[in-house]
């Protein structure tokens, strides 16, 4: 698959050449990204691979050696994080970095309001603010989180404390929305709730997903690129990556059957 065909005024994110060395470590080697609107694109490989490093980049929490990044056509690559969330790229963690005193309706109303411009008085809004009460009532529903919205996000499952963190990122209104590995560390029991969230995320975000579940993987993504050792090794859809020799090699493995 030419990802390279697509029209520019289709890209939402893309990276140019991004590099980042530690010392004279390169955890980033030139790597080249073009996401386009409404993408469903995995980002694979081997652990060290430089997966969490180029997101890292990609949302600012990480300064580039070299190389660009592009949000709508606008260079962001010195943008602090947050000024990036506001212009529509945001970010899941592979931990969870929620508030545990908070329920998830507080969470939401927080995150909400500061969006709306109301962050610093979220719970006077709460319940007068139409705005603020629809959203956070459509978000609990979408993510499955309405009936545990007033316990305490240290008493939740595991796999509600993930719903949460994704609903808080949708909060934000992305344009770009990063996964990394939503389903880590989630019971085998609460997974199936949790995958069938993110397949129904908005089509027209972005979607770029960080993840070492090959079943989640194959049956979300609509390209993918593998990344070894820092630098991208090949690009293109899952069932061309599945028959790649090279990727059965250094990652999905000779025996594997997925297409």
């Amino acid at each position: 698959m030419d990802l390279g065909a697509q029209s520019m005024n289709d890209i939402v994110l893309s990276c140019e050449g991004l590099v980042k060395r530690f010392g004279g470590i390169t955890a980033t080697d030139h790597v080249s990204l073009q996401i386009p609107r409404g993408a469903r694109h995995a980002l694979i490989g081997p652990n060290g691979a430089g997966k969490t490093t180029l997101i890292n980049l990609l949302t600012g929490v990480l300064v580039p050696t070299e190389g660009r990044i592009r949000l709508r056509g606008e260079d962001i690559s010195h943008m602090a994080p947050h000024q990036r969330v506001r212009r529509g790229l945001v970010r899941t963690f592979q931990i969870n970095q929620l508030f545990e005193g908070l329920t998830p309706l507080q969470t939401l109303a927080m995150t909400v309001s500061q969006h709306l411009g109301q962050g610093g008085q979220w719970w006077q809004v709460l319940g007068r603010s139409a705005d603020v009460t629809s959203r956070c009532e459509q978000l609990l529903a979408q993510f499955h989180l309405t009936e545990v919205m007033n316990q305490h996000t240290h008493e939740l499952a595991y796999g509600k404390r993930r719903l949460l963190e994704m609903a808080i990122a949708l909060a934000c209104e992305p344009r770009v929305l990063l996964l990394d590995e939503p389903v880590a560390g989630v019971p085998a029991g609460e997974r199936e709730e949790l995958l069938q969230t993110v397949a129904a995320l908005p089509a027209d975000v972005s979607v770029v997903l960080i993840e070492h579940d090959m079943d989640l993987v194959f049956s979300f993504a609509r390209s993918m690129t593998v990344l070894v050792h820092g630098a991208v090794l090949t690009e293109g859809t899952p069932a061309e990556m599945a028959a790649d020799p090279m990727v059965r090699e250094v990652y999905l493995g000779h025996g594997d059957s997925h297409g």
